[in-house]
Order: structure tokens, then C-alpha cells, then sequence
């Protein structure tokens, strides 16, 4: 969930970590903080809230040609608070660590420092870190972090320097991300590669149990037992200004905007055939195919749910999909050779990653939807289609969703060609309609003034239901989603047809329902499960195809989509909902990138 950065070279250290952690403030938010070896001492620099708290601590500090490593932290162990604030130290603070992750077995390793003479001064897991590496330190700062991780149980991302070391930086991972940046006369590391596009676009994705140690001119990478590793380089092609805000006022309402173009970069279509044969996906390898699994998280869960209702009716396979958390502690039923999809926009997502292992273990051929080249998921898959969203900034995730549900998409028409579900002039006419859903979207994009309007004069609302069917009922899952993550206003999703099965119990006077009507089978029951909400006094905003006749008294409020097949209703439908919750979190005042108790990558469990 944290953000760590660390830097070694000529540059201003301190403005360099401040530069990097600005890029990685998504990650967390409750506290920042920097050490520097400068002038042969350890200097420590922290603060509680956002980065900008820090800043202000900082004012013109000055730390040019020194070692560093800066933080800003989501909090797991220990409230936030300066005193659990990153980066932390042994007692004579000598040497500093940065943590992104959970050190599972940190009470019993912290009894027994306690025993050996460490005081602690913070409630945090790291703090144990930074003992541990003193209490192995005998003049080689390597062995002695090869040592310490050699105890730890659970999940890390570590950026250690020493005043004894002042050039050098030693870095290591497990499960949670760490890139290494590779520049002329100057080494970086970082969480994520926004915060190192100002210095260099060549990195090194380091491998679980790797250790790297960093000086100005050099990067040596080594295994758990010391043995020197070559890892090959990386180079990102997409650039910094990709990661900036472009003049919009928030990352999110950018991101939305950018859909358009990501869902065509995404699309893998060459003479009105679907190419997945970078995935293995052909004739031979579905052969013996009779169940799909997908695995994922949160936003990237919903996407596939999609992906079930578009598979089994497509491809007329059925379909499980599973919550990664839930997945990795039951005892899963998985055929050899099952085909088996892993979601996750970050490649990094630890449920995800623990999940994918479990039914590799199990015999599942594994293919990856990820949007991050080199990610873990990305490296241990059999397989992987990449969604080219580029750097999503915003916590709550927009872009990359619509990607991955176009890559969802792709899947299912390819296996419903070669199971031979769907004829070939049904084929063609549903790969060119999904063609056609990145120019629909610019369409959709035209609703967002309505869809403001709506929000100023609805974001007071303390509840909002969310109903549909079928994959209107898919689609609300996210919806709500958004909604509650940004705008903190409790929303639920519900099937239409269940509201009589309780929900409606929760219907009152202004309640506030929006409802999904894009099924053409369905559009009459939806319409139906409306009005019965509506009679109890709900203000409905509906959303429907250009053609749909709503009436009056159906609905409060209607946005019209440009008309598409049903089947892709999903993917047009999400972004005015993505708009209508930024615009209800705006008029909020909430902050829309950054919202609370959220960070962008879940690499804890």
C-alpha cells in the first residue's frame, strides 16, 4: 500500500525523494518521510498527513550529492502519527528503513530485539526491520539485510541506507512491488515507475526474495543466498507528461477522458479477426476446455463478473468467478490444465498474486489480464494479455477497467469462435461492434454536463440503490463501487428482481435509485421494479439506449447512450457512472483522487 523511494547520485537528494513521493502519494496518505546520509550522519525528516506537511517541515533543506530514502505511508500497524511515521531507525539511528508491506511475524521478533537491548519508539512492524539489520550489522549493511529478511514472515518492499555506507542504498522485495531505475552516474528506486520517469526510463523489476544493493554507478542484484543474478533491463515507452494531470482538475475525471484511446490501444483486432495468440488461446488449447475460473479483486472482480455473463452466453462455457481473498483459503476444485483468468490492473495485487499460485499448484493454465509490464503476475503467468491503460493515478480505478473489460471481451468471442458457440457472421458482427465501443464512448463522454447538473442538486443524498438485471445488475455492482469509494455515500447494489426479497424495505421518501435499463429482454421487468421503488417516494435517475422510451413517471432523470448491442452495454454504461460519482464527490467537496483509508495497489492482505 506505501510508497517508498530511494535515490543515490549528484542530484539534490532531498528534492529528488520529494519529486518521487509526489507520484506516490496515491499509495497512501497519512504520513511522509525522509532520511538522507548527508555530511557522514543520518538525517530524519517526517511528518504526519499528506505530503505537503512535509514539504512545509522541509522548507529550503538542501541535501545535494547525499543518499536517500523517502515514504509516505498507509497505515497497517499503529495509527497514523509522526512516531509511525516511515522512514525508522535502530536506537542509534545509524541505519533507516522504508517498508511498503506487513512483517506477519513482527510481535515475536520484536520480543526478542527487546531481549538483545532494542528500544522501540513506534507501534509499526517496520520499526523491528530497522533492529534487525543492526543487530546482524558487522560492517557489511548487505549480509546484514540478506540476514534479517531471512527471519521476517509476510510481505516487503525495503529501502535501507546507513551513515557508515553513505553511498549506497540496499534494497529488497517479497510480494510487495519494487522497481529499480537505472540512470547515467545515479540509481533510483521506487514502488511504482511514475516516480522515476524524471531520471531514467530504463528499470529493473526485482524478483521476490531479491536483494539489490545501489551505488551512483553501479546495480548488482543477488537471491536470498547471496548469489549475484542478472536481471534483464526494461524500457518504459510511455512518458512522465502520461502521469501528469494534463490541465484537468483531478487524475480521475483525466483518466475517464483517456478511455476512448485506451480501449483502442487495447483492442487486438487484424483483419476483422481477434489475435490473442500471444495468450495461447487457439483451436488445440480449448479443445478439452469445460469450465473457466477468473480471479480477482474489487474493481477488477466486477469486470469479471462481466466476464461470466459474456462468456457463458457467448461461448457456452461456464464460468466461476472468485473474490482472490476468498479463493487462496478454501480447498478449490480445479481440473489439469484448466483455464484459469487472473484480473489485476497493478500485476501486484496480493490476494490476486496468492490466489494465481494456489491454482497453479493445482494445475490451472494461468492467463494474466494485467496492465503492468514485468509485474509479478505478469512474470509468473503462462500467459498474459496486456491492457494498455498507462499509468492510472486515481485511487479508484476507470480506465483500466474499461480495458480490462475490452480484454474480457476479446476472450469470450475467441472462445465462442473456436467452440463454435456463435457462427462466423455473428463472429464478424459482434468483433466490429466491439470496434465501434471506443468512438460510442467519446459519445458518452458528452453526458457528463447533465450528468454534474443531476450531482449538485443530489449529493446531499446519505443512500443511493443501484438495480438492474442481468448485466445492467453486473454493471451496478461497479457503479455503486465507485460511488461509495470516492463520495463516501453509502450505495448497494442490488438484482431488480430481489427487491421484493427485502430491499425494499429500505425505499423511502427521496431515496435516491439509479437504475440500469439497457437489456432489451429485460427492459419491461426493469421498468416494472422502478415504479414499484418509485410509489414508495425513490427519485430515480435512469440510464438507457438512444430509443428507449422512459416515461415520466418511470424516471426523475434520464442520460441516453449512443445505441449498441446489449451485449456491450456494460462497458458504455460504466463511464457515466464513473462521471456521476466523480461529479457527486466534487460537489462534496471529497478528495477525489485520494480518498480515505484507500491506496491505489493492495500488496497487503
Amino acid at each position: 500500500m506505501c510508497g517508498i523511494v530511494g535515490y543515490v547520485g549528484s542530484r539534490d537528494t532531498a528534492q529528488v525523494l520529494m519529486s518521487g513521493l509526489s507520484k506516490l502519494e496515491y499509495r497512501g496518505y497519512d504520513s511522509a518521510g525522509i532520511a538522507v546520509v548527508k555530511d557522514g550522519s543520518l538525517d530524519i525528516r517526517k511528518a504526519q498527513g499528506r505530503l505537503s506537511n512535509l514539504e512545509k517541515m522541509l522548507g529550503d533543506y538542501e541535501a545535494k550529492g547525499a543518499t536517500g530514502i523517502g515514504h509516505t505511508r498507509w497505515a497497517t500497524h499503529g495509527e497514523p502519527s509522526q512516531r509511525n511515521s516511515h522512514p525508522h531507525s535502530n536506537c542509534a539511528e545509524t541505519i533507516a528503513v522504508v517498508h511498503n508491506g506487513i512483517i506477519e511475524n513482527y510481535m515475536k521478533l520484536k520480543q526478542w530485539l527487546i531481549s538483545e537491548g532494542a528500544a522501540f519508539s513506534s507501534e509499526t512492524d517496520t520499526e523491528v526491520v530497522a533492529h534487525l539489520i543492526n543487530h546482524f550489522y558487522d560492517g557489511d549493511l548487505l549480509e546484514a539485510v540478506r540476514s534479517a529478511i531471512g527471519r521476517i514472515e509476510g510481505s516487503y518492499a525495503l529501502g535501507v541506507v546507513s551513515e557508515n555506507h553513505p553511498g549506497t542504498i540496499i534494497a529488497a522485495r517479497k510480494d510487495s512491488p519494487l522497481v529499480v531505475g537505472i540512470g547515467q552516474g545515479e540509481n533510483i528506486i521506487a514502488s511504482d515507475i511514475p516516480a522515476l520517469l524524471a531520471y531514467t526510463r530504463d528499470v529493473i523489476f526485482l524478483g521476490d526474495k531479491e536483494i539489490a544493493m545501489l551505488t551512483r554507478d553501479s546495480v548488482k542484484i543477488h537471491d536470498e543466498y547471496g548469489r549475484q543474478v542478472d536481471r534483464d533491463t526494461y524500457h518504459v515507452e510511455w512518458d512522465a507528461e502520461q502521469a501528469e494531470k494534463g490541465g484537468y482538475e483531478h487524475f480521475m475525471i483525466k483518466e475517464i477522458h483517456e478511455e476512448p484511446k485506451v480501449m483502442t490501444d487495447t483492442l487486438k483486432i487484424k483483419d476483422g479477426m481477434i489475435d490473442l495468440s500471444q495468450i495461447g488461446i487457439d483451436e488445440k488449447a480449448i479443445a478439452d476446455i469445460d469450465k473457466v475460473g477468473i480471479i480477482a479483486c474489487g474493481t477488477a472482480y466486477h469486470a469479471g463478473m462481466v466476464g461470466k455473463y459474456i462468456i457463458e452466453d457467448l461461448a457456452r462455457i461456464p464460468v466461476e468467478v472468485e473474490i482472490a481473498s476468498e479463493f487462496r483459503y478454501r480447498k478449490p476444485i480445479i481440473k489439469e490444465g484448466q483455464l484459469v483468468i487472473i484480473i489485476s490492473q497493478s500485476g501486484e495485487t496480493a490476494d490476486t498474486l496468492a490466489a494465481m499460485r494456489e491454482a497453479k499448484k493445482c494445475g490451472a493454465k494461468i492467463a494474466a489480464v494485467v496492465n503492468v509490464v514485468g509485474s509479478t503476475i505478469a512474470r509468473e503467468a503462462d500467459a498474459v494479455l496486456y491492457t494498455h491503460a498507462g499509468p492510472e493515478i486515481a485511487v479508484a480505478s476507470t480506465k483500466a477497467y474499461n480495458t480490462q473489460l475490452i480484454a474480457i471481451y476479446m476472450i469470450a468471442l475467441e472462445l465462442a469462435r473456436l467452440k463454435k458457440s456463435i457462427d462466423m457472421n455473428e463472429y464478424t458482427r459482434l468483433v466490429d461492434g466491439l470496434s465501434e465501443v471506443p468512438k460510442l464512448t467519446e459519445k458518452v463522454l458528452d453526458t457528463k454536463g447533465q450528468l454534474q447538473r443531476f450531482a449538485a442538486k443530489n449529493f446531499h443524498k446519505g443512500s443511493v440503490f443501484f438495480i438492474g438485471r442481468g448485466l445492467d445488475y453486473v454493471l451496478s455492482m461497479e457503479a455503486s463501487l465507485k460511488l461509495k469509494e470516492i463520495s463516501y455515500i453509502h450505495s448497494e447494489a442490488y438484482a431488480a428482481g430481489e427487491l421484493k426479497h427485502g430491499t425494499i424495505a429500505l425505499i423511502e421518501d427521496g431515496t435516491l435509485v439509479v437504475a440500469i435499463v439497457t437489456q432489451g429482454k429485460l427492459i419491461e421487468k426493469t421498468i416494472s421494479n422502478i415504479k414499484e421503488v418509485k410509489a414508495r417516494g425513490a427519485k430515480v435517475l435512469a440510464v438507457c439506449f438512444e430509443g428507449t422510451q422512459l416515461a415520466e413517471d418511470v424516471a426523475d432523470e434520464v442520460v441516453y447512450l449512443p445505441k449498441a448491442d446489449d451485449v456491450f452495454a456494460p462497458i458504455l454504461t460504466v463511464t457515466p457512472m464513473q462521471l456521476f460519482a466523480y461529479y457527486m464527490s466534487v460537489e462534496k467537496g471529497c478528495d477525489v483522487d485520494k480518498p480515505r483509508n484507500l491506496a491505489k495497489s493492495v500488496t497487503v492482505e
